[in-house]
């Protein structure tokens, strides 16, 4: 009995093998492996969009500085708001178009507009979140900070943070997630323009995830060790 059933297994296991082998099976194996991609991309788009923050959230505790990154509605004017309530020392405006004037951007902040004089700090060079994250490990470096405040859209944030810790290991990053009203998060999939946003967002997401984990790696090998500490950012 047992020697039949284990006839019947490898019978099978041959004829799965046979299933994938020669040209045929070549190309049922690649539509197979294209179908789980997929099945796999949509749940993960799912979970992402899912988890976009809802509502803005205080941060927790100051930090050295705020980095904001421009693009979205009140982002300029939230991060100022945090500087005028003392939660960091200096405001990073990062990826302001360079025709865009200080009082152009004084304009924008209802709260704090005081300290553009004394502790605001504009980066005209960033054109993309790549570009953004650059010049925010450039200004950090320059002013010896060991964390930092990220003031982004809510469906931007997970993107930001991945590039940022890509380019400023050992540096703690502190999410302020700005909400868009007309971004509608809470029941996304009604809505066919937020829907469209948040695919885009995710499918830029997965890159930055991707680049990050390589840096990781790279790092961990080169080094023979772990990701720096947060109390050791990198130069």
């Amino acid at each position: 009995m047992t020697e039949d059933v284990q006839e019947v297994q490898e019978s099978a296991g041959r004829r799965h093998f046979r299933r994938f082998g020669g040209f045929v099976g070549s190309v049922r194996l690649l539509f197979d492996a294209t179908i789980l991609a997929l099945v796999m991309l949509i749940i993960g788009f799912i979970v992402f969009a899912n988890s976009v923050d809802r509502e803005r959230r205080e941060p927790a505790y100051a930090a050295d500085g705020i980095a904001v990154l421009t693009g979205g509605v009140a982002r300029i004017d939230e991060a100022m708001k945090l500087l005028a309530k003392g939660k960091a020392k200096r405001v990073l405006i990062t990826g302001v178009n360079r025709d865009t004037t200080r009082e152009q951007l004084k304009t924008l902040a209802s709260q704090g507009d005081q300290y553009f004089a004394c502790c605001v700090d504009i980066d005209k060079e960033a054109r993309n979140t790549i570009d953004n994250a650059t010049e925010t490990a450039q200004w950090v470096a320059l002013h010896k900070y060991g964390s930092v405040i990220v003031v982004t859209s809510n469906y931007h944030m997970p993107r930001a943070l991945a590039e940022l810790a890509r380019a400023m290991p050992g540096v703690t990053l502190i999410p302020y997630a700005v909400v868009d009203n007309n971004v509608h998060v809470e029941r996304w999939w009604t809505f066919p323009g937020t829907t469209k946003l948040l695919l885009s967002e995710y499918l830029k997401y997965i890159p930055a995830l991707a680049r990050l984990g390589a840096t990781n790696l790279v790092r961990m090998t080169v080094r023979g060790g772990s990701v720096p500490p947060e109390d050791q950012p990198e130069p």
